[in-house]
């Protein structure tokens, strides 16, 4: 096959693609993240060589995002705000010009023609790159369980302690982290949080929410809270915070 690793820096006219990418690779309520909306323009404008493109003959099958950021307390205190705060706090820190020491991994996302075939572990290699030329100490990242929305009745806490028959985690994604050096720190179960009214949640999940209570979602890890009488339902998206040391 013939793929290619390159940068937004130096190849910033692959945007277009890549928001097509990100567009179908996720259902529409994780678009929906008021924190992501706000900054995710700016990794691609103030992070360029941190925004890795994987290349099929010239077109985008997978994209790895990151951006630097500064963390000097211990791993396991680490906010269960995970996702939304990562973004933020290394946007704010960027504004304040603090020098970071590490880097926070935000998404990776596959072409769905092309998951299955090891790219992931490609991307996380790349990040360490990324880490070494800016003489970064550590990988941070808010992982997303690949599995974890067939089991959204399941805490997050409990679901990370499965294995299967060789000791390692039961999903597959963070089974890969550990393969690839990575250590499990812990779950961070508040690590989106997106609101919507009932018309909202009814047009992003193609579903009735007819009174209020918990509602299973497709693709979803956890269950939504509707709020009927007030018109909310919030959907607080659990991650898992795995780090890499370079």
């Amino acid at each position: 096959m013939n793929y290619q690793f390159t940068t937004i820096q130096d190849r910033p006219e692959l945007r277009p693609q890549i928001n097509q990418l990100t567009e179908v690779i996720w259902p529409p309520f994780m678009h929906q993240d008021p924190i992501g909306n706000k900054y995710w323009p700016r990794l691609f404008d103030d992070f360029p060589q941190c925004q890795i493109v994987l290349l099929e003959n010239d077109d985008v099958i997978g994209i790895g995002n990151t951006i630097p950021i500064y963390w000097d307390r211990p791993h396991n205190e680490l906010p269960d705000t995970g996702w939304d705060w990562a973004l933020e706090t290394a946007m704010t820190q960027a504004d304040q010009s603090v020098k970071p020491n590490a880097l926070n991994g935000l998404q990776i996302a596959i072409a769905h023609t092309h998951q299955g075939k090891q790219l992931s572990g490609e991307f996380v290699a790349r990040f360490r790159e990324v880490a070494q030329q800016q003489s970064l100490k550590h990988i941070l990242i808010p992982v997303r369980p690949t599995l974890k929305h067939r089991y959204p009745l399941t805490p997050i806490e409990k679901y990370i302690q499965w294995k299967n028959a060789e000791d390692l985690p039961f999903d597959p994604w963070l089974r890969l982290h550990i393969k690839l050096g990575g250590q499990i720190i812990k779950a961070c179960p508040q690590a989106m949080n997106i609101p919507g009214s009932v018309d909202d949640w009814e047009s992003w999940t193609d579903m009735k929410f007819p009174e209020s209570g918990q509602y299973v979602i497709p693709q979803a890890l956890v269950p939504i809270e509707m709020n009927c009488e007030k018109d909310i339902g919030t959907y607080l998206e659990p991650n898992v915070w795995v780090a890499h040391q370079i």
